[in-house]
């Protein structure tokens, strides 16, 4: 068996050894991608120097690296897909690709990894695109140090900037995606890292992903796009240190939380969002060290939030810190900093001397009646809270935090 093994390995190896460098330009024996493809063997290197090439419908079927010198520009002339990867060991670099063909039947994309394993999709630049990188049924891939720019007006006739579907073990990071449907858009993808991206101005979300398992999202920020970032049907995902900022209007919020399970929220700032976390059927989820500040509700929980606990968080500032729809409560708040707490602390031992009730009346009412929003401040609603406090009858009655801190938490 080792014998086997050390003579595939030299065959690997006497590939590599023999690979060649194929040089397309205008003005090169080969002066198209296509062209070059067509020549190489597997391991070769192609080198695109400085130029236009109008080329669409590209297919990779062999082991090869591509690196584009200055940004050459692909141009699809919006004819259809651009790139297609169908080989393991590819790796793309440095190439301006613009105009891919809109279709409302296929998902044409500026590049497509397709059943591959081992890719590295980095340094590109993208514009005028329908799907800017399409990860399909793939794995063990990277895709670094993308700018992804598409002109994105309505959902139904627009993509995703960055898509995985049916993929394993793929690294998304220091990607920057603007104006497109989707900034990250991941279906049926597990242990997947996005790390270090920035989601901006997307029609929809900055961050869609469903039935994707064990991934991890960490450093990343998603500004101002339509509804924030959606988060469905998927267990034991982490999300660390990303800042969700500045998602307005009547159905946004910083992150949507449906279905998921035995997750953890830690280290986050929502900030300036019409609803920092909107909650629905997660449970045993940790919620800790994360900073809800500006938002108009900085947690509301619908329907069926079990066994998720609230430790160490600052709600700093937030029209309605929580709204719970419900009088029973399973939830656990504790040792968190609410700005809108108005104990004291007569043992000096930082925390306060009485619990904190993070659900006002007022907050129940708006949840039904969303037109009363226009009493905010007034001093009839300081009234009913303050009932409501004193003799809960609307809200849940255990929903406490019986160790609110007197400072803003620092980590």
């Amino acid at each position: 068996m080792k014998s086997i093994t050390v003579f595939f390995i030299a065959i690997f190896i006497a590939n590599i050894s023999i690979a060649q460098t194929i040089e397309v330009c205008n003005t090169c024996p080969v002066s198209t991608l296509k062209e070059a493809i067509t020549q190489s063997k597997d391991f070769d290197t192609i080198i695109v120097k400085k130029g236009t090439y109008k080329e669409h419908s590209i297919f990779i079927d062999k082991s090869l690296t591509i690196i584009g010198k200055n940004y050459p520009v692909i141009d699809g002339e919006k004819k259809g897909e651009i790139i297609t990867i169908k080989a393991d060991n590819v790796t793309v670099d440095g190439l301006f690709i613009i105009n891919v063909g809109t279709s409302y039947t296929e998902d044409y994309a500026a590049i497509r990894v397709r059943n591959s394993k081992n890719f590295v999709i980095q340094n590109l630049v993208l514009e005028n695109l329908f799907f800017g990188i399409y990860i399909e049924k793939s794995r063990d891939g990277k895709v670094y140090h993308n700018k992804i720019i598409g002109d994105a007006v309505e959902e139904y006739n627009s993509g995703n900037g960055i898509q995985l579907w049916y993929s394993k073990n793929v690294e998304i990071e220091h990607n920057y995606v603007e104006h497109v449907r989707d900034g990250i858009y991941l279906e049926f993808s597990d242990d997947c890292l996005i790390k270090n991206n920035i989601s901006t101005l997307n029609v929809r979300y900055g961050l869609h992903f469903m039935f994707s398992n064990d991934d991890i999202y960490q450093d990343n920020t998603f500004e101002n796009n339509g509804a924030g970032v959606a988060v469905m049907f998927s267990k034991r995902i982490k999300m660390y240190n990303n800042l969700f900022k500045e998602n307005w209007g009547t159905a946004s919020y910083g992150m949507l939380l449906k279905e998921i399970n035995d997750a953890e929220i830690i280290g986050n700032i929502f900030e300036d969002n019409t609803i920092g976390i909107n909650i629905e059927g997660s449970n045993r989820i940790t919620y800790k060290h994360n900073n809800f500040s500006n938002n108009g509700w900085a947690i509301k929980v619908k329907g069926a939030c079990y066994a998720n606990t609230f430790t160490e968080n600052n709600f700093l500032y937030n029209s309605f810190d929580i709204a719970y729809n419900s009088n029973v409560n399973d939830n656990v708040f504790d040792k968190n900093y609410w700005s809108n707490y108005t104990g004291y602390d007569l043992d000096k031992n930082g925390i306060g001397d009485i619990p904190y009730r993070p659900v006002k009346l007022f907050s129940y009412i708006v949840n039904r009646t969303p037109e009363t929003i226009i009493l905010l401040r007034s001093m009839f609603i300081d009234i009913i809270d303050f009932s409501e406090k004193v003799s809960p009858v609307f809200t849940p009655d255990d929903l406490l935090d019986n160790n609110p801190q007197i400072k803003k938490l620092t980590w």
